[in-house]
C-alpha cells in the first residue's frame, strides 16, 4: 500500500461503539462482524460485505475492487491545491532505501500534496550538502519548515496531515 499517513480506525473503547452505529455488532456473540467497507475520496461507500465473523477474505478480490473504485470514480476527486496551510520554502529531503523516507512520500500522496518539493539526498550531493547546511546533519527523511528542520517520519506526516485538512 506504499504507507498509509492517514489515521485508522480501531473499535476498542467504548467496545463496539462505532460498529453498533453501523448496525456490524453482533450482541450475542459480543463481537463486531467481520465486514469490509470501502469508501471513496469523497468519502461515498461504494462496496460494503460481511463474511460473517468466521469467515475469510479475499485480498486479492479486495484490492481489486478498490482499484476499481479509485478508476471509476478518481474523476470525482475534488483538486484543491493546499498551499495555503503549508510554508511556502517548505522541502522534503529522503533517503533511497528508508523506510521512514518512503513513509514520509506516500504521505505526500496520500495527501494529494505535489507543492513539496522532495530532494534524494542519496541520489543527489548538492541536496545533502543542503540538508547538512540547514539540519546540521545529513539524517532523513527531513521535512524543513521555514527553515526549521523536522527528522521524525511520525512528526512529519503529521504535520503534513493536520496543516492540509487545516485548510481543505
Amino acid at each position: 500500500m506504499g504507507g498509509i499517513s492517514f489515521p485508522l480506525l480501531a473499535d476498542f473503547n467504548p467496545k463496539g461503539e462505532v460498529a453498533k452505529a453501523y448496525d456490524l455488532y453482533l450482541d450475542g456473540a459480543g463481537i463486531n462482524d467481520r465486514a469490509t467497507v470501502i469508501i471513496d475520496a469523497d468519502g461515498i461507500v461504494r462496496h460494503a460485505s460481511s463474511v460473517g465473523p468466521g469467515g475469510k477474505r479475499d485480498i486479492t478480490e479486495l484490492a481489486a475492487l478498490c482499484e476499481q473504485v479509485d478508476q471509476t470514480y478518481s474523476a470525482d476527486l475534488k483538486s484543491f491545491d493546499p498551499a495555503p496551510g503549508l510554508e511556502p520554502d517548505t522541502v522534503l529531503y529522503v533517503r533511497s532505501n528508508c523506510m521512514f523516507s518512503t513513509n514520509a512520500v506516500a504521505a505526500l500522496h496520500n495527501l494529494r500534496i505535489d507543492s513539496i518539493p522532495v530532494r534524494n539526498v542519496s541520489e543527489d550531493n548538492e541536496a545533502m550538502n543542503d540538508l547538512v547546511a540547514v539540519a546540521g546533519t545529513g539524517q532523513a527523511p527531513c521535512l524543513v519548515i521555514g527553515g526549521a528542520p523536522h527528522h521524525e517520519s511520525a512528526e512529519i506526516i503529521t504535520y503534513l496531515a493536520g496543516r492540509v485538512t487545516e485548510f481543505s
